[in-house]
């Protein structure tokens, strides 16, 4: 028995004529009526009542109809699963409110290749509350975002905290301030800064550490990782998570480095989120695992 020997049947059934259901199945007729008899043989009953005049719902055939088109959905439901799979497979994106967390995205991401060989990840950068909108619509899967201590995070996310830390100065190594310990507030103000632009948590950060003021000179960057960028290019100095800088290639290579805050207790979080209402495809689970993973180990080597 096939699906389309079902479909072939039901369809003489809604037409009541052979020759009308050919036409719309664009097969023969002799085709059509050869393979409904191979289903009727099979099942061992008549389930079409043959006349000149057409082809109606025998007795059996209304009794075994309702199962029929059950099957036929039924394999329609699964096609249609499948193929959903198989698009999700393809690609799973991830937005990030930089590639500054490159020391977890990147390990995150090699570890999920092994695994998923024919699943792309897209990264894309954005702010956090483009992220959001993304995940609400459905355009991505997932979302590394930052918040401050003592930020809400919204409901409508599962939420998932991978890393903890505190907002540093990131600096070259040449610099002065590299000489020393911790630097305090006042030793900004006549530092050329390289701030996030605003939708940034570090741009509101930057902002209410120097109470709303602005140091001049001053640069604007769309992301830590541009910030970065700059610094090393001798360009002045930048406020960002101890987990954006640390680890690093630019750090590694002694490009830049980076120093604590005297006078500031902040917090500063990397969140993974998703969309709580819609079930995750099996890929998207398991990248969000091993993001955690990877978080995981991240803290035990800092500890």
């Amino acid at each position: 028995m096939r699906i389309q020997q079902l479909e072939y049947a039901t369809a003489v059934a809604r037409f009541g004529s052979f020759r009308r259901a050919a036409e719309a199945l664009h097969i023969s007729q002799p085709a059509l009526s050869e393979n409904v008899r191979r289903l009727e043989r099979e099942l061992g009953v008549e389930i079409l009542d043959r006349r000149r005049s057409g082809a109606t719902v025998g007795e059996h055939g209304r009794e075994l109809l309702p199962h029929m088109l059950a099957v036929i959905e039924a394999a329609d439901s699964l096609k249609r699963a499948a193929d959903e799979s198989r698009a999700l497979s393809r690609t799973v994106r991830v937005g990030t409110v930089t590639a500054a967390t490159v020391p977890l995205l990147a390990p995150t991401i090699h570890a999920f290749r092994e695994t998923h060989a024919s699943t792309q990840v897209e990264i894309l950068s954005a702010q956090q509350g483009a992220i959001h909108r993304a995940l609400l619509e459905g355009s991505m899967d997932l979302g590394l975002v930052n918040y401050l201590e003592g930020d809400d995070i919204p409901p409508e996310f599962e939420s998932t905290e991978l890393l903890r830390g505190r907002p540093v100065v990131c600096l070259r190594p040449d610099d002065e301030l590299a000489n020393g310990g911790a630097v305090r507030t006042a030793d900004l103000w006549d530092r050329p800064l390289i701030a996030m632009r605003p939708g940034y948590v570090m741009h509101r950060y930057v902002t209410r550490l120097l109470d709303g003021r602005d140091p001049t000179p001053s640069y604007s960057a769309d992301g830590a990782e541009m910030g970065k960028l700059m610094v090393a290019a001798g360009l002045g100095i930048a406020l960002l998570p101890d987990y954006s800088v640390i680890g690093d290639p630019l750090e590694r290579s002694g490009e830049i480095t980076h120093r604590p805050l005297e006078d500031d207790g902040a917090g500063v979080l990397l969140v993974l989120q998703r969309r709580r209402s819609t079930p995750a495809h099996n890929a998207v689970s398991d990248l969000h695992d091993l993001f955690v993973a990877e978080a995981e180990r991240a803290r035990d080597r800092g500890s």
